[in-house]
């Protein structure tokens, strides 16, 4: 009894939660699982983006809580990775959520993350500050700026950081009415083709119009450093991603991608490494960023990816994540 009236504490403040969404050429598909304390049953419904004048298709798809052949439909839609229609999914999301309004805080997770912490624990460090978690920092190495940008964007403007943040409803709103910033990621920002040998299609002559800015890591801090909002944010994410990976022997573990926890990875001291993480430090700003929770040192993560199902399930079993295991009967 006590775990379900905690459970109804919260309901009418987090009680959607937005999961999954796909994005194709002609179709828009996009997921919003509203979830019940009182019924496992979940809906999933389609949104219609506003500014687009072409007829699209909705895919509906009934599902209890996940869609087993995930990566069939991954592979139809066809979400670019490296252009602005991701970001520009992340907009129909946000969009979606902001109509419920209740909905006062907005996380972005990926269907690889894993709480490190109880629901309550989380909720309480979240709404503890009336900032946006923001991982943002001068992007003054990679060269991914393009000058097209300039003057709608100046350089002195752009900024990088982790996709996975935790935005109030005023920074939420920002992004939803962007109609400058978000056009010139659109219009400047284009995936840059790889010199296959096997390529059918030539490279384009002008390889200016494309220009890899990768979107999702730089959309959200560049606009709200362009509208002056850097004052509002804390400027680093709460989810946990491990890029060091130089030292890996496994070549799969190597390259642009953070490393995936795999089955013999998850153990109890991987958990407690991460959560004893109180400090991140930005090596293009020289700036060392200490954590804090109301004011007092904290530890840096709520949240961390990339785990497998299998190593999700076994930390689930040990009860490190301090949540119910009841779910693994249901799996």
């Amino acid at each position: 009894m006590k775990r379900r009236s905690n459970s109804l504490k919260f309901h009418h403040i987090w009680k959607r939660k937005l999961f999954a969404m796909l994005l194709c050429f002609s179709c828009f598909t996009i997921f919003l699982l509203v979830e019940s304390h009182y019924s496992p049953i979940q809906m999933l419904t389609f949104v219609s983006p506003p500014t687009i004048a072409k007829p699209k298709i909705a895919c509906l798809f009934i599902a209890r809580n996940r869609i087993p052949l995930d990566m069939v439909w991954d592979a139809f839609f066809r979400v670019v990775w490296g252009e602005a229609s991701m970001i520009q999914a992340e907009r129909i999301l946000l969009q979606n959520a902001l109509m419920h309004p209740l909905n006062e805080r907005f996380i972005f997770l990926s269907d690889s993350c894993i709480p490190l912490y109880n629901f309550s624990y989380v909720y309480d460090y979240i709404m503890s500050t009336n900032t946006s978690f923001v991982d943002s920092f001068a992007d003054t190495k990679e060269g991914r700026y393009n000058p097209k940008m300039d003057p709608v964007i100046p350089v002195d403007n752009w900024r990088k950081g982790s996709q996975w943040v935790v935005l109030t409803r005023k920074h939420v709103e920002t992004i939803v009415q962007d109609d400058s910033v978000f056009p010139m990621f659109q219009w400047h920002c284009k995936k840059r083709s790889l010199p296959e040998f096997w390529r059918e299609i030539a490279l384009p002559a002008d390889a200016s119009k494309e220009h890899n800015c990768i979107p999702d890591e730089h959309y959200v801090q560049t606009l709200l450093a362009q509208k002056g909002l850097e004052g509002e944010i804390t400027r680093r994410s709460l989810t946990h991603s491990s890029w060091d990976l130089s030292s890996s022997k496994d070549p799969e573990r190597r390259g642009w991608h953070p490393l995936t926890y795999k089955l013999a990875d998850s153990s109890p001291m991987l958990i407690q490494s991460i959560k004893d993480i109180d400090n991140i430090y930005y090596e293009t700003e020289y700036r060392r960023e200490w954590c804090t929770s109301k004011g007092k040192p904290s530890k840096c993560f709520l949240f961390a990816r990339k785990f497998t199902r299998p190593a999700a399930l076994r930390l689930l079993n040990t009860s490190v994540l301090g949540i119910s295991s009841e779910a693994t009967s249901r799996a």
